[in-house]
């Protein structure tokens, strides 16, 4: 004897029928999560933004997505695992300037080309660096620190970064090649590392990343002269840009870092223009953009092409600096 199912199964079955059909074709056959790689270790601001998107993205297509760390090499390993993936959409890369445009230019004898070997979906997020000095140094401005910079004949200057081929140190590199001057760099293993030894006094200056060292700065131990982006940002309206300094050389200066997800080359048509719309969903989502806040980030939407211009333009303008002051890792 067959019974005619209860409310409850059929809510049930009604509600995964229209969860299937929700979902996109590619996604519908596959046996396993989506994975968004993240080419770095657990607990940092790219591994925070991949999860949200990805949270976002398993409501947007009912499917499990999970997110991978595979840290190395500067972001090189899990780059690399994501370009030698199959192209069926199943594996995804969260991609940044530093491991997409900066690493092809910086990393001697890879066997990838990021800039060529994987395909855009959509560019979600930048980020800027805050230039800062010990709160008790003479420098109030970046007009000021220029000055001792140009006339430190007496001593050399020098600058902390996370580590060699960050963005904290291609930053400085950049900032004195505009300017003409000489600023040796100290690398670090870590931004608290290192910005705890320019509070303390022990290095000059550094291009650190804003959640940290807006930390130092509430604790009156750091003193932020100056934000690395085109315009000043919604966390610090009074901090002004770097171009705003008065100082000829650095009316164009700027350095950011632009978050976006990419698949591997020869992934289909159809897949990269749904992941991309709904990347460009989820990141204009209020829940998404306040998450972006708290880590320093801001919004900067555009789909495949516009992120692919963006990695070749960043790729172009890091490779110079690369080049111009010898950087080497």
């Amino acid at each position: 004897m067959r019974f005619a199912p209860s409310r409850r199964q059929w809510l049930t079955s009604t509600v995964a029928a229209v969860a299937t059909a929700q979902m996109p074709a590619w996604a519908q056959s596959r046996t396993q999560p989506v994975r968004l790689v993240v080419p770095f270790a657990p607990g940092g601001g790219n591994d925070v933004l991949a999860r949200q998107m990805a949270h976002g993205l398993t409501e947007q297509f009912k499917i499990n997505m999970i997110v991978e760390n595979r840290p190395g090499a500067g972001g090189n390993l899990g780059t690399e695992f994501v370009v030698r993936a199959a192209a069926d959409g199943g594996t995804l890369l969260l991609g940044h300037t530093g491991t997409v445009s900066i690493n092809p230019a910086l990393y001697a004898g890879l066997k990838f080309d990021a800039t060529t070997d994987l395909q855009p979906l959509a560019m979600f997020a930048s980020s800027a660096l805050l230039l800062v000095v010990p709160a008790s140094s003479p420098h109030k401005n970046v007009a000021q620190l220029v000055q001792a910079l140009r006339s430190g004949k007496s001593r050399s200057f020098n600058y902390a970064s996370s580590g060699s081929g960050t963005g904290g140190h291609l930053t400085g590199e950049l900032f004195a090649h505009e300017l003409g001057v000489k600023a040796t760099h100290v690398p670090y293993k870590g931004t608290t590392p290192s910005l705890t030894d320019v509070a303390g006094g022990v290095v000059d200056f550094s291009f650190g990343v804003i959640p940290s060292a807006l930390a130092l700065m509430k604790t009156g131990k750091l003193r932020a002269l100056a934000i690395t982006s085109a315009k000043r940002h919604a966390l610090l309206p009074q901090v002004p840009t770097i171009a705003e300094a008065g100082v000829p050389e650095l009316a164009k200066f700027e350095s950011t870092l632009t978050y976006g997800i990419l698949a591997p080359k020869g992934t289909a048509n159809n897949v990269i223009s749904l992941l991309g719309e709904q990347i460009l969903k989820v990141a204009a989502t209020p829940s998404f953009q306040s998450k972006l806040g708290v880590e320093g980030a801001e919004p900067l939407l555009g789909d495949a092409a516009a992120y692919g211009q963006r990695i070749r333009s960043e790729n172009t303008k890091w490779a110079a600096v690369i080049k111009a002051s010898n950087v080497q890792v």
